[in-house]
């Protein structure tokens, strides 16, 4: 762990926002918001950070953090300046203390952090249910960030409710320009720029020179965010709770219409998302759905099997 600070520590950062930082082997480390549930820093164990976070984020509630990793619950909305149907990134969440912020295993060096997120009168003007939403962020012996998910519905009128969801993580890249994705390709998406229109991806990779918005359906466990610019690879590994992947960015012009982003910033971020889009979760009162992802780095360029 990191010499003569705590593994785990709650402190107060910009604006007294609440966070919580995780510290890993040498130099890695993970730092969280209670606004929001939030990811909005993880380093690899050089201390090199890998994820965006927009120079423009005021870190004022109730505006969402743009960069990081926000949750989006109960509703997979646009990539907009605000998304007010995605409550769950502008709410304060608390720390779960049913669980200790350690791995249960003694010779397990993986720390994590468990939040929890209930619904209230609040939410209820917005959204009409009662839920419970847990996340669990993790910080492994190599450095990978591990998050899992849990939504149960706890309404006691009888009634289901549907939600899409995503783990929408900004990744900071060198050039946009330099930067491929594999195991996405031939797969089916829809294409938020045509009106959600469904399309069949022909190249052997998706790359970037001009905005991309899409949604790919059904997509296998492990992505490769492939940056040729730095020699370094981010891996997705997701499980079956979240079958689909969103693909963004906002490319100059779109840069230049949001109130949140810097103009040139489009340049060095690219958004993949683990998500459940085309078919919403459904759950009858007391059922819980469970997605988690894997993020790991690799540093050098990384081609996937």
């Amino acid at each position: 762990m990191s010499c003569g600070r705590p593994p785990l520590e709650i402190c107060k950062g910009i604006n007294d926002l609440e966070r919580v930082i995780l510290r890993g082997p040498r130099s890695s480390s993970v730092e969280i918001l209670l606004y929001g549930g939030q990811v909005i820093s993880w380093k690899n164990a050089d201390g090199e950070e890998l994820l965006f976070l927009s120079t423009k984020t005021t870190f004022k509630p109730p505006k969402p953090i743009r960069g990081g990793i926000p949750i989006c619950f109960p509703v997979f909305s646009e990539h907009g300046c605000v998304e007010q149907q995605a409550f769950a990134r502008n709410r304060l969440w608390s720390v779960d203390s049913a669980t200790p912020p350690f791995g249960a295993n003694p010779t397990d060096k993986t720390l994590f952090i468990d939040l929890i997120l209930r619904s209230s009168k609040e939410h209820m003007k917005i959204w009409p249910h009662n839920f419970e939403l847990r996340l669990r962020i993790a910080l492994g012996s190599t450095g990978n960030l591990m998050m899992t998910c849990r939504v149960r519905n706890t309404n006691t009128d009888g009634k289901p409710f549907a939600f899409t969801f995503a783990l929408r993580n900004h990744f900071r890249v060198s050039d946009v320009g330099e930067v491929r994705i594999e195991g996405l390709e031939t797969l089916y998406y829809l294409d938020n720029l045509q009106e959600k229109e469904l399309f069949t991806d022909q190249g052997d990779a998706v790359s970037f020179d001009s905005e991309v918005d899409k949604v790919y359906i059904n997509t296998p466990s492990k992505i490769a965010v492939i940056d040729h610019g730095k020699r370094q690879t981010v891996v997705i590994r997701k499980d079956t709770g979240l079958p689909d992947v969103g693909v963004w960015n906002p490319w100059e012009k779109k840069a230049k219409e949001m109130c949140d982003f810097e103009d040139e910033e489009y340049e060095e971020m690219v958004c993949v998302e683990p998500a459940v889009v085309e078919k919403p979760i459904t759950l009858k009162p007391g059922e819980e759905w469970k997605g988690r992802q894997e993020l790991s780095f690799v540093p050098s360029s990384y081609c996937s099997d």
